[in-house]
């Protein structure tokens, strides 16, 4: 889609957090009213007619928009969190990273079988931490999941899309 208006307000910070990596930052695009409305706007018209039951938000940055389009979309919204942020029972799925090992969690209680899942993230890259929510979002079994990002890196030798052969994926600017 990359939209000019979008695309004018992403901040990029070179060498952040590392020499070498160019930091795509959607807090630029969060603090404009109209960067927001364009954002919630695209995304409703792409999932407006899918019966989404819940979005799924992955941490952290993801909970802005997740919130956003649930509401519009009038469905409910499920947090994918860092260990030990949730209160209640959760089940985890850990993945590699360049640097390490990470995992996210979701409430055991956070899905149904009945439920068509959106999961929202900002940033589609490496792909890692979105293969691991979306493999905590396939264990409750739901009818559907559909997967959105706002900004998908594809410049830098990036391909996280690779990891999501036949799921309706769809991000709102391609870098």
């Amino acid at each position: 889609m990359n939209n000019k208006t979008l695309m004018e307000n992403l901040r990029c910070i070179p060498d952040f957090p590392k020499k070498g990596i160019n930091f795509r930052d959607v807090t630029t695009l969060y603090k404009s009213a109209e960067c927001m409305r364009i954002m919630l706007d695209e995304m409703y018209e792409l999932y407006k007619d899918k019966g989404i039951t819940k979005v799924v938000g992955v941490e952290s940055r993801g909970f802005v928009m997740a919130s956003a389009l649930a509401g519009k979309l009038g469905c409910g919204v499920v947090l994918a969190r860092k260990p030990g942020k949730l209160p209640a029972t959760v089940i985890k799925e850990s993945f590699s990273k360049e640097y390490g090992v990470d995992t996210v969690e979701m409430h055991i209680d956070s899905i149904e079988p009945d439920d068509v899942v959106l999961i929202h993230d900002d940033l589609l890259a490496t792909g890692g931490t979105a293969k691991a929510t979306y493999k905590l979002v396939k264990h409750f079994n739901p009818k559907k999941i559909y997967m959105n990002f706002i900004i998908e890196i594809t410049d830098e030798g990036l391909h996280g899309r690779d990891l999501f052969t036949g799921i309706d994926l769809t991000t709102l600017m391609t870098i």
